[in-house]
């Protein structure tokens, strides 16, 4: 597929630092590939997306994050009517400039290593909070300073890669491990977070091993144990609630996850730690 290359000159006038703008993308797939010498943020604000790469295909849901940087060759195509994306173009050196200065930045986003778009997913929450953000930068002049008040708290915001987690781990696995913290993921244990990567069960066995040392079973039910630690501590939940709350309707099972996670028992860990607080009175 042919190649066209977009340029900055032709995008930004003399004094802007970036454009926004929003747009419905045609349903035909895209005649050519592109590339620009300025980096994207391009987020699905309704329907469907079918991003094109060289080798790859892939269909991108309302929520999902685009992070473009120069030179990755890329189409988006509209998979269905109303497919609507909202662009927001940097002028280049920006993002070099904002790396320079915040080394926490390192792997993320357009930091990251990735040849190809990097892409990142807010659920609706967080979606309907970076939407009204880009409309007060629509508002703003098209400075630096405006598009770095836009730009941080969003990438503070980002998924990070778990503790342990490499930074050359795939963005999939990143993504999927914060989706995991979400109780409608961990109750459904290792097939509901295998289920939140989109990808084959043997390929995340082996992913997770090679950058975790740990397998879908094993993290689903750290995230479990966690969750229900932070019930006995903080509730007075039956137990039975809280094991069933972490997807473990099997009151020995829990137990003995609980155990081996914690070293203690669930009722022993409880009484450890409400044992000091101050109850309000009635």
């Amino acid at each position: 597929m042919d190649t066209l290359t977009l340029s900055s000159n032709s995008t930004f006038a003399p004094d802007e630092a970036f454009v926004l703008s929003r747009a419905e993308l045609d349903t035909r797939r895209p005649p050519q590939l592109h590339t620009q010498d300025f980096h994207e943020l391009v987020w699905v604000q309704n329907g469907t997306v079918r991003l094109h790469l060289d080798d790859e295909k892939r269909d991108l849901v309302e929520g999902d994050v685009l992070f473009i940087s120069p030179d990755q060759r890329h189409g988006l195509q509209g998979k269905e009517d109303a497919a609507i994306v909202v662009s927001l173009a940097i002028r280049p050196g920006v993002i070099k400039a904002i790396g320079s200065r915040h080394e926490d930045l390192a792997g993320v986003a357009f930091w990251g290593p990735s040849q190809t778009p990097t892409v990142a997913h807010r659920d609706m929450r967080q979606l309907a909070a970076l939407n009204q953000a880009a409309l007060q930068l629509e508002r703003s002049p098209r400075r630096k300073l405006y598009l770095e008040a836009f730009l941080l708290p969003f990438l503070v915001a980002l998924d990070r890669p778990p503790e342990g987690m490499g930074q050359d781990a795939p963005n999939w696995l990143i993504a999927a491990c914060a989706s995991a913290q979400n109780a409608n993921v961990f109750r459904q244990g290792a097939a509901g977070f295998v289920a939140a990567t989109g990808r084959a069960h043997p390929h995340v066995s082996r992913t997770m091993r090679r950058f975790m040392g740990v397998t879908p079973s094993d993290y689903i039910n750290t995230v479990r144990m966690d969750h229900a630690a932070r019930q006995l501590a903080g509730t007075s939940d039956p137990l039975g609630e809280i094991a069933a709350d972490c997807g473990l309707p099997n009151l020995s099972h829990f137990h003995k996850l609980f155990l081996a996670h914690h070293g203690e028992t669930p009722l022993r860990y409880r009484r450890a730690r409400q044992r000091n607080l101050i109850q309000p009175r009635a």
